[in-house]
């Protein structure tokens, strides 16, 4: 009862001290005291939630034109980020596409270069640089579909800004990789850069100093004269395959294929004979000379001629003879097999013995990869090339013609022999099947073309 009566009290008292507040609810003593005990309006408040920006990864890439030509080639995994059409309505309107790969230049450089030369193109200018460049080509169709590929060099990262330099807005990131465009449509004309004028004879023979108009222009200085090399003039060449006479063309213009060794006073041949075989004295003659000439640029890629007091590999090739600095330099490189490279039964190399297709791609293909040749088994033969004369092949060149097959569209069996299921290791080579192995040295995508040499001559 005590306890009871002692809550009544406290409730009586909490009622008596809210009335005097209700009374002055709307004083000024009212508002302050609700004022002190309400929450905080800064707390209540809602902050909208930020917009978040779109990820690169969720840009939609641009839509591939339902006209594009199935002939031309696309890079792998390239991403086609914007199409641009002519304002034209005629049917060989140009309609320019620009790719984005994360590839080198040269890696797509060399792509197009062997797709367009190997697919039924006509080169229509210069070719591709090992790196960068542009390349005009031609299909036979009725239509005359011209294809422009220009591929400029990998932009470089920006340089790290000035701290000194005003604060300016910085640039939107370039996308690392190479940025490419191909340029397409029907006509002869299409893609075709449009020549510079032709000055008059007089202004050549003024140096610039005079123009047709009276203007004087700044004189500069005449162009040092472009080193040329001495070029193969065979008249035969169009008796070899008709699939390998582009190949021998560019390498009789580079010079390369001489019938008569080097520093031997050379006679002024005017046939090939390319349906002959080919000796393998000539074989490496001509590999020797068309490595060093293809990466006459590459000092590292070269290979060393020996030296006359070089001690001979084999019994057969002494120091007079006239092919001795390229076939002891190509045994010292360790090229072709010799007691040098631990192979002891190797002491003699036959010179003038028909080069087989076997030893062809045992001396072609290490100078291709530039690494050590793969392990391989007859399974893995017939596996990959799917030969049915797998186990004819010698288990040295086994290797050899593995590697190839894996340089995919590069490799030397697809380009002088084409889609086979038999490889007769044992046949002859003919001058014109060895002189196509000669044209490209590389391994998937990265390498050089003799016609890159002749556009760099």
């Amino acid at each position: 009862m005590v306890a009871l009566d002692r809550s009544l009290r406290a409730l009586v008292w909490l009622s008596l001290l809210a009335l005097p507040l209700a009374s002055c609810a709307n004083s000024g003593l009212g508002r302050s005291l609700q004022d002190s005990l309400a929450a905080d309006p800064r707390l209540t408040q809602t902050t909208p939630a930020a917009t978040p920006s779109p990820s690169p990864a969720a840009q939609t890439q641009a839509e591939l034109p339902t006209d594009f030509p199935s002939e031309i080639p696309q890079y792998p995994n390239a991403i086609l980020q914007e199409v641009i059409k002519a304002e034209a309505t005629s049917p060989n309107a140009e309609v320019t596409t620009v790719w984005q790969t994360g590839d080198r230049s040269d890696r797509v450089a060399a792509f197009y270069r062997e797709q367009l030369q190997t697919s039924g193109w006509t080169l229509q200018t210069a070719p591709l640089t090992s790196q960068q460049g542009t390349l005009v080509a031609q299909r036979d169709t009725p239509n005359a579909l011209t294809v422009t590929i220009s591929i400029p060099p990998a932009a470089n990262p920006s340089p790290s800004p000035d701290p000194a330099a005003t604060t300016t807005p910085a640039p939107t990131p370039v996308a690392a990789g190479t940025q490419f465009t191909i340029q397409y449509g029907s006509g002869a004309g299409v893609g075709q850069a449009t020549p510079s004028p032709t000055p008059a004879p007089s202004e050549i023979f003024l140096g610039a100093e005079g123009t047709s108009e009276g203007a004087t222009a700044p004189a500069t200085a005449p162009a040092a004269p472009v080193a040329t090399l001495p070029s193969n003039n065979y008249t035969d060449l169009n008796k070899a395959p008709q699939e390998l006479q582009r190949y021998l063309a560019d390498l009789a213009q580079l010079g390369v294929l001489n019938l008569s060794p080097a520093g031997q006073t050379k006679t002024t041949a005017t046939t090939f004979s390319p349906n002959k075989p080919v000796s393998r004295r000539e074989y490496a003659r001509w590999l020797f000379e068309a490595n060093n000439r293809l990466f006459s640029d590459r000092a590292a890629q070269q290979i060393r001629s020996a030296s006359g007091s070089a001690q001979p590999a084999f019994r057969d090739v002494p120091p007079t003879d006239p092919d001795f600095a390229a076939i002891q330099g190509l045994a010292e490189a360790g090229i072709i097999p010799s007691s040098l490279s631990g192979n002891p039964t190797a002491v003699n190399f036959r010179p003038e013995a028909q080069l087989s297709r076997e030893t062809m791609l045992l001396w072609k293909v290490p100078m291709d990869t530039r690494q050590p040749l793969p392990t391989s088994t007859l399974d893995a033969i017939k596996q990959t090339w799917g030969f049915q004369d797998a186990a004819r092949i010698d288990p040295i060149a086994q290797r050899a013609v593995l590697a190839d097959f894996q340089n995919a569209d590069l490799s030397n069996i697809r380009r002088v022999f084409g889609f086979t299921t038999l490889f007769q290791p044992k046949r002859a080579v003919t001058r014109a099947e060895a002189a196509a192995t000669l044209w490209y040295f590389g391994y998937q995508g990265d390498g050089a073309s003799a016609q890159d040499a002749l556009n760099t001559q």
